[in-house]
């Protein structure tokens, strides 16, 4: 998976480069607030609230780059109260081309290919931030860099929503996602490589970086409630 893994680095770079601004390592410099999950649940299904989730998702569907960092932390944290969110949805297209991701080079069939494949994954689950990464990829070699710029600024966004609920330094401060794999997306946004993972209970995963510096810190918390919550409704025989 070396390929993907450069890939998804490379958006990044990307993002730096085009002033999409890319998250910085140095957590303790960022402002977080450690989100009210109740009352995002209340916002989110209330239809008189500008965060009810029929209308943020819309927006977030029609491209709309006037969402803020608030309304795009009630987006991503307010899917978990939403009927269909599933931590462990595939889509049938993730996999359609997946020897392309293996390459150095693509020509322009083999980026429109790559697109489609994305598009439709992100139909299925529009928080799948790896085909998110490989939408961008695709669009920019493609010169199409108005549409690259509008999904980098979903993809950070979703990024920088995560990174605004904790430091990630300690349980109480732990990153709220909901998905696992976007324990290792947040990670790569940072510049970090995981080197191992281990469950700590009651709900947090615990993922060992490396250290290129000493004042590094060896790891992140991660809390991963909602995904277990819907781990154990999905599969209530495995508590």
């Amino acid at each position: 998976m070396k390929r993907i893994a450069l890939l998804f680095i490379s958006v990044i770079v990307l993002a730096s480069a085009s002033g999409m601004g890319a998250a910085p390592r140095d957590t303790k410099k960022q402002k977080f607030e450690k989100p009210d999950m109740e009352k995002i649940r209340e916002e989110v299904n209330d239809p008189s609230s500008k965060y009810y989730y029929p209308l943020l998702m819309k927006n977030f569907e029609t491209n709309d780059t006037l969402l803020d960092l608030d309304q795009y932390r009630h987006l991503y944290l307010g899917y978990v109260f939403q009927e269909d969110y599933n931590p462990y949805r595939k889509s049938e297209h993730t996999n359609k081309v997946e020897d392309l991701y293996y390459k150095d080079k693509h020509t322009p069939a083999e980026c429109d290919t790559i697109i489609k494949y994305a598009e439709l994954s992100l139909k299925d689950d529009p928080f799948d931030l790896r085909q998110m990464s490989f939408l961008i990829y695709a669009y920019r070699e493609k010169q199409k860099n108005n549409l690259a710029n509008i999904w980098q600024y979903k993809l950070n966004h979703i990024l920088e929503a995560i990174v605004s609920t904790g430091t990630g330094l300690d349980e109480e401060n732990a990153w709220i996602v909901i998905n696992p794999q976007h324990e290792y997306n947040l990670l790569n946004f940072k510049n970090y490589i995981a080197e191992s993972q281990e469950y700590k209970p009651p709900h947090y995963d615990y993922i060992t970086v490396n250290q290129e510096d000493s004042k590094d810190p060896k790891g992140f918390y991660f809390n991963v409630l909602y995904i277990l919550q819907e781990y154990y409704r999905k599969f209530p025989d495995s508590k």
